[in-house]
């Protein structure tokens, strides 16, 4: 159970208060519609809505108000009207209009912690108030709540989208002094007297798997782990009857014992997590920390990492970029302990009732941001930066290697289903994380649309699937490969692909400006046959090409660089007619780049 002991640490280094977020022991969030002010001597003050910026509240749980689900399940202290309203019926129709069950519960619960040692004066004065049963009465006369012709509160009226008789209600206090904090949601003293009386009315003491002591265990974990209105829970028992542990254990006592502190820190803490760093993807959730706490970078690879540079940097070529990625990691690692260590952590929702821990990594800190480096390094590219109008050495977020292999054009750009996207990250992160190899099918994938550019409208569309394809063989060969043309290589595929590079070029330069953005070249039409059947469809290729050379301005040019690039296959290896591998893109793109900056002009010059 490492990640539950990386949480419970997590707790420890950080002290729970409302300014940070950190939720105390006992203690879970509702998102409340309605705020009640009284005096300390429980008289009525007023009542107002609440805007939806502000609903989140902080208040008190027991075991079982916490997981509650359905049955009668009292909040200690802020709840729904149901609950606290003694004038509910008069209000009200349906199947709970006899509230007097939930009332019930709820004051008795709250009598209890009034009248004990741990007692605190907006218990006091909430009980007072709310014994009068004058509740809605008064949220009524003040407009907080609407009525129909007949005197029940309007169906047809919604706070925040939920019904007025569904509406959760918290307090604030006016104190005849200014020793405690008026809003009650945000008292740390109701705090500690909540949790001490909570303290003293459990029991079930038994052995804590967790943290090996003798303390009071609890099966009733927390919900809202990823937001306020979040059911699904990490930890669950209560199939006594199926098969979650049955012909393992006897009971559930036997299959897993928690206690109630380690679960609510553990808990706790993974809510403060998600809230200040988690990154949600559908019902995907994914959170990193440090052991310490120490800042970290995009280590997720959601973006290229080079986005948090300067933005006046320029970055040309590859050393310059490899300098400036060093420095910037270096930044985090220079915080690092010896002993930091680094978790990733990613929850999905099997169920709506389910939470499913999809990852988990831990390693050492030094190791991350090493692969961290190493994964932008080796997945760097010279792309086309469309806003800058130039080329850049810049590496891909994991949404661009996903949408260039999974996904489709929809309008102007590549989209991804929300499923394949999520199935994917968590494939690709250990790449990032643990410099994993990169998943041949990826590459399969990528190559497949690479080689079909009439599937893309927009041209820039399909230029950033050959980019990604090259910048995710050069991640696959940990950087081996070279940005630039390699004039020495003989690869077959490679060749092909200067080929059809030269073919390509060598056309759309006789198109005016406004065919360039209509017309599909010869090359373009013909390629996804030239990577199956290459020798055969060269030779149409190049046959379509001859008119357009001779209106080429640098026809001998062209020529002299197709036969230079002819002249590098062996007979057997031009001849072959079989399937082009990647390479052959990379050799499109290698030579597409070189006449770029090779113009035949300046040679001449």
């Amino acid at each position: 159970m490492g990640w539950t002991n990386e949480l419970y640490r997590v707790y420890g280094l950080v002290c729970s208060d409302p300014k940070n977020g950190l939720l105390p022991v006992s203690h879970s969030t509702a998102n409340a519609q309605i705020e009640v002010t009284i005096d300390e001597q429980g008289n009525f003050k007023g009542a107002r809505t609440i805007p939806k910026d502000e609903t989140v509240t902080i208040i008190p749980v027991t075991e079982d108000s916490g997981a509650r689900a359905n049955g009668i399940s009292p909040m200690p202290f802020a709840d729904k009207l149901v609950y606290i309203a003694g004038d509910y019926p008069k209000y009200t129709d349906g199947k709970r209009a006899d509230n007097a069950d939930y009332f019930h519960a709820y004051m008795t619960q709250l009598a209890a912690w009034k009248d004990s040692p741990h007692t605190h004066p907006a218990v006091q004065a909430v009980y007072t108030y709310l014994l009068r049963s004058e509740l809605i009465q008064d949220l009524v006369k003040s407009g907080a709540l609407k009525t129909d012709e007949n005197g029940k509160l309007d169906k047809g009226t919604k706070i925040n989208t939920i019904a007025q008789e569904d509406a959760f209600v918290r307090f604030a206090v006016q104190y005849d002094d200014l020793h405690h904090q008026s809003c009650t949601w945000l008292d740390t003293t109701l705090y500690d007297s909540f949790q001490a009386f909570n303290s003293s009315q459990m029991g079930n003491e038994r052995l804590c798997y967790a943290t090996g002591e003798v303390r009071s265990s609890t099966y009733k974990h927390p919900s809202k782990v990823r937001n306020s209105g979040d059911k699904a829970k990490l930890i669950s028992s209560n199939d006594e009857s199926g098969f979650t542990y049955r012909g393992r254990f006897a009971d559930k006592e036997e299959a897993l014992s928690v206690s109630y502190d380690f679960s609510q820190k553990m808990h706790n803490a993974l809510k403060w997590l998600i809230a200040k760093q988690g990154k949600n993807y559908g019902s995907l959730t994914l959170v990193t920390w440090a052991s310490a706490l120490e800042a970290l970078p995009d280590e997720l690879g959601m973006q290229p990492i080079e986005d948090e540079f300067e933005e006046e940097e320029q970055y040309d070529s590859f050393p310059l970029y490899k300098e400036k990625l060093s420095k910037h990691l270096l930044g985090y690692g220079a915080k690092f302990q010896d002993s930091t260590k680094v978790m990733l952590l990613g929850l999905d929702a099997a169920t709506t009732g389910r939470l499913s821990i999809a990852l988990y990594e831990e390693l050492k800190g030094s190791d991350f941001l090493q692969n961290v480096e190493n994964w932008h390094a080796d997945s760097a590219w010279m792309r086309f930066d469309g806003k800058q109008k130039r080329t850049v050495v810049k590496s891909f977020s994991l949404f661009e290697i996903i949408r260039a292999a999974y996904g489709s054009e929809q309008g102007t750009f590549l989209e991804c289903d929300e499923k394949v996207t999520r199935e994917q990250i968590l494939r690709l992160l250990p790449c990032v994380m643990k410099g994993q190899r990169v998943p041949d099918d990826l590459i399969h994938a990528l190559y497949q649309k690479a080689s079909n550019p009439l599937a893309y409208e927009q041209s820039y569309n399909h230029r950033t699937v050959v980019e990604v394809i090259c910048g995710m063989m050069r991640a696959k060969a940990k950087g081996a490969i070279p940005m630039g043309y390699d004039p020495n290589m003989t690869d077959r595929s490679y060749l092909y692909g200067c080929l059809l590079a030269i073919a390509d070029k060598a056309e759309s330069d006789t198109y005016d400006d406004t065919d360039k953005n209509k017309r599909v070249t010869n090359a373009r039409r013909f390629w996804a046959n030239f990577s199956q059947r290459p020798y055969q469809t060269w030779q149409n290729i190049e046959e379509r090409l001859r008119p357009y050379l001779n209106q080429h301005p640098y026809k001998t040019a062209v020529e002299k660089q197709i036969q230079e690039i002819t002249d590098k296959f062996t007979p057997a290896a031009f001849a072959d007619n079989s399937r082009l591998s990647p390479m052959y893109l990379l050799g499109y793109h290698h030579f597409m780049a070189y006449m770029y900056s090779h113009k035949p002009e300046k040679e001449e010059n």
